[in-house]
């Protein structure tokens, strides 16, 4: 294959899923000259999988991801059908949005904003090979080249290629070369990768079949409707009310299972034609019937994939089990009889690399100027994808103002959670992002992520001045209205005392603020208001009418929490002391002779960037931290 120049960049960006949008748009919009690849531009942005954003723990990440100066949460609220807040039983530091998305809109919205950015280019091409040359210790990114021969130059090179790595899709005993939704699959890359020196690894994935919604009877199903309060995953976006399309509820049974376990013999995932390792957390059907083999019945999703497509994706039915047999479990279902099957269920092989050659930044430790964002990484899930890709974007156009990387650590964000995770413990399954992983859940919530992060994405230049203005003004009026209420007190009335028994409360018999009133757990910020209100002697306009709903938010969580938020405060000082030690990434540890030989190992293959992180790899004990200390004299 003869080869020519087609251009210079500043940073070329391989593969346009959702990690890769985010951060050719962050690349871009920090001044930098980028280009972004996609095998297929009809594959940009893509949901090969769920049509939907968010979910538990996903949903932080997008506000993240958002107040950042990302696009995914802008996107999804143009194009969201249905709105929903998971985990409202379980408190604020859990609570997650989630959206179902019109899947191809997703892709037109997102597809136009990555050719309406300045400074970026998006091109159709599969990348087969990147150039390095020699320079100090370790090789530098030069460019990258597409099947067509031609080489793009570039300084920096972000690889965000998703599922594409080898795809293979598997469907019983067929088998073929494939990305996800038929597209070709990245055949050549990761040979060069490996020659390069990454350790790659195998991953499988899945998705379950997409029916026509003419054939499934709905009045025998459970009708989940969307939230009747809108809640946007955008910083940015306005409150709305829209019609919202419901999705659907139903459930396998008896005869589902047995037919399952009667072709157990020819699911790739048992007959060892599957060689890649799955994620845990999203099995397929014939998994969960054979591990939950005491469960009468499992929960089937029936969800829109647009409102301008008949195609209902079935979540809950992820399979490689042959067609026919396919076919013949899902009519089992109630409401399925009569179905009919547009795309049946597939599994997908892929490679991925061992993210411990990466650095906190997702630069890589083997070349200099290479970023690694997305499922490249085994993290699994469209929303820890963008995160990554943003993260990526950011780092590289720093490294070319010659900055230092941007790092959130795990008191910062849940993105800082997801790339620790994966670049300092690694993974042997795609990982998932859940809020059992974050320490400081409460201070990482969804609805406050922008006061987290919107100060760093105003930096970087990826917020602009009036919406930042208009971030310090709704924190400034938050701090305002928590000192009016502490300074506010109210006596016994027996109008008040009227109210709070209506509301469960106890009486009251002396003075007492309303800041005090609102820790109680029955009374809301508006019950504060009405409060206030029959407490003085004229009429007095309702604070809630001047202050915006999502300043009412914060006030109420941060009073009702104050102890906890402290404690965590607390907790985050002294982890920040040990993180704060920090390490270079070129020392070698076979020197410290007080370490075991594990640690050695494990240290040497991750080398971590602090003390902090060299403490949470698998195999290093708090003796082998210890060791450390006393010879880098911390």
């Amino acid at each position: 294959m003869s080869r020519y120049d087609a251009g210079e960049y500043d940073v070329a960006v391989v593969g346009a899923g959702h990690a890769g949008c985010e951060a050719a748009l962050a690349a871009a919009r920090m001044g930098f000259k980028t280009v972004l690849f996609a095998i297929n531009l009809d594959s940009v942005a893509n949901m090969p999988c769920n049509p939907n954003i968010g979910g538990t723990a996903k949903g932080q990440l997008v506000r993240e991801v958002d107040a950042l100066g990302g696009s995914m949460g802008i996107i999804a609220d143009k194009t969201a059908i249905q709105y929903k807040i998971l985990n409202k039983a379980k408190g604020p530091a859990v609570y997650s949005l989630r959206a179902q998305i019109d899947r191809r809109r997703y892709q037109i919205e997102m597809k136009h904003e990555l050719e309406l950015c300045e400074k970026l280019d998006l091109k159709q091409g599969e990348i087969v090979d990147v150039l390095t040359e020699e320079e100090g210790s370790l090789p530098r990114i030069s460019g990258v080249v597409t099947q067509t021969g031609a080489v793009y130059k570039c300084k920096c090179a972000i690889l965000s290629t998703g599922t594409y790595l080898k795809g293979k899709v598997i469907i019983g005993d067929v088998s073929y070369s494939s990305g996800p939704d038929g597209v070709f699959a990245a055949n050549f890359l990761s040979e060069k990768l490996s020659k390069l020196g990454y350790k790659l690894i195998r991953f499988k994935t899945g998705t379950p079949p997409r029916i026509n919604r003419r054939t499934i009877d709905f009045s025998v199903m459970e009708k989940q409707p969307g939230d009747d309060i809108i809640v946007p995953f955008s910083f940015e976006t306005e409150p709305k009310v829209m019609d919202q399309t419901p999705c659907y509820l139903t459930h396998t049974n008896s005869k589902t299972h047995d037919i399952i376990l009667a072709n157990l013999d020819k699911s790739p995932m048992y007959n060892g034609m599957i060689e890649g390792v799955g994620p845990r957390y999203c099995p397929s059907i014939e998994t969960k019937v054979v591990r939950f083999k005491d469960k009468e019945r499992h929960q089937i999703f029936v969800e829109p994939m647009g409102n301008e497509t008949e195609e209902m994706y079935i979540q809950g039915m992820s399979s490689s089990l042959p067609e026919d047999v396919q076919v013949a479990f899902i009519k089992t279902v109630r409401g399925l009889e009569h179905c009919e099957f547009m795309r049946p269920a597939y599994a997908i092989e892929y490679d991925a690399i061992d993210a411990r050659q990466l650095k906190l930044s997702l630069e890589s430790r083997i070349v200099e100027g290479m970023f690694f964002a997305g499922q490249i990484n085994g993290s699994s899930g469209y929303e820890e994808a963008a995160a990554q890709g943003i993260v990526a974007g950011i780092n590289a156009g720093l490294k070319l103002q010659g900055k230092e990387p941007f790092i959130i650590d795990r008191s910062e964000g849940y993105i800082g959670v997801l790339i620790d995770d994966l670049v300092t413990l690694g993974t042997e399954e795609p990982y998932r992002m859940m809020t059992s992983r974050a320490e400081y859940r409460l201070l990482l919530r969804q609805d406050n992520a922008d006061e987290r992060l919107t100060p760093k994405g105003f930096e970087f230049g990826l917020i602009s001045k009036k919406r930042y203005d208009k971030f310090v003004i709704k924190y400034d009026m938050v701090n305002k209205e928590i000192e009016r209420i502490s300074g506010i007190f109210i006596s016994s009335k027996e109008e008040i005392n009227n109210y709070l028994s209506e509301k469960g409360s106890t009486n009251i018999n002396n003075g007492i603020s309303l800041k005090e009133l609102l820790r109680r757990p029955e009374l809301k910020y508006a019950d504060i208001l009405i409060l206030e209100k029959l407490g003085k002697p004229v009429d007095n306009e309702s604070i809630r009418d001047i202050l915006p709903t999502d300043v009412c938010e914060q006030v109420e969580i941060n009073v009702k929490y104050e102890g906890y938020i402290k404690r965590e405060h607390l907790q985050v000082e002294q982890f920040k002391k040990i993180e704060k030690r920090q390490l270079s990434i070129d020392f070698d540890y076979s020197a410290v002779f007080n370490l075991s030989l594990e640690a050695r190992e494990k240290l040497n293959f991750v080398k971590p960037q602090s003390i902090g992180q060299a403490s949470r790899i698998s195999g290093v004990t708090p003796a082998d931290i210890t060791a450390l200390l006393i010879h880098f004299k911390h």
